[in-house]
């Protein structure tokens, strides 16, 4: 069983990681979510939700390679206090962990120098250049929902289908009519209206 380590910050998005969370968490996929955050408080989501983190940034020592970090938005990503978890990205880098953020996680990562060098997406071009002054990235960035680049998954707040869908395919989880079959349910629902 691999782990993937879902890193919650206080007012995290709930719903942005939900979608694959609920999969990844299925019995037969051969992975199981863990909780991380800067420290072992409560974490409140912005729908409410409170979680009790399983690991710390800090005293993270993980017994195997976990499979994934996924890095859902939330309101208090550019915050000092977050900084610390810029650490936990660097080890994913040099340990080739993929790292899937959405939303202001996307800026989180722009602003520490993470996208300057893949193709990248987020909330908006000018959203990221503002939230993160030092971004180099420009030239990488790509106007889409989400973009899945080496080991790199990043998408805008608005695409939590399509980010799940990248996420399922790089894990290996779905792919081929199988992925593209749960997509379009998830994002045409069962009896989709006409366009």
């Amino acid at each position: 069983m691999k782990d993937v380590l879902l890193l919650l910050t206080d007012g995290f998005a709930d719903w942005e990681a939900s979608y694959v969370t609920a999969v990844l968490n299925k019995p037969g996929t051969g992975f199981r979510i863990r909780t991380i955050a800067l420290d072992l408080e409560p974490k409140v989501s912005m729908g409410g939700l409170r979680v009790l983190p399983e690991y710390s940034v800090k005293d993270y020592q993980p017994d195997a390679k976990p499979a994934m970090l996924i890095l859902p938005g939330g309101t208090t990503w550019l915050e000092e206090r977050n900084v610390p978890v810029k650490e936990l990205i660097a080890f994913c880098v040099r340990e080739s962990v993929p790292v899937a953020a959405i939303c202001d996680a996307t800026t989180f990562l722009a602003r520490y120098g993470f996208l300057d060098h893949d193709r990248h997406t987020g909330n908006s071009l000018a959203y990221l250049k503002e939230g993160a002054p030092e971004y180099q990235g420009e030239a990488r960035y790509v106007d889409a929902q989400s973009v899945s680049d080496g080991n790199w998954i990043t998408a805008n707040g608005t695409a939590a289908v399509e980010f799940a869908a990248h996420i399922l395919e790089k894990l290996g989880v779905m792919e081929g009519e199988g992925l593209q079959e749960w997509y379009t349910i998830f994002k045409k629902g069962y009896a989709p209206q006409p366009e």
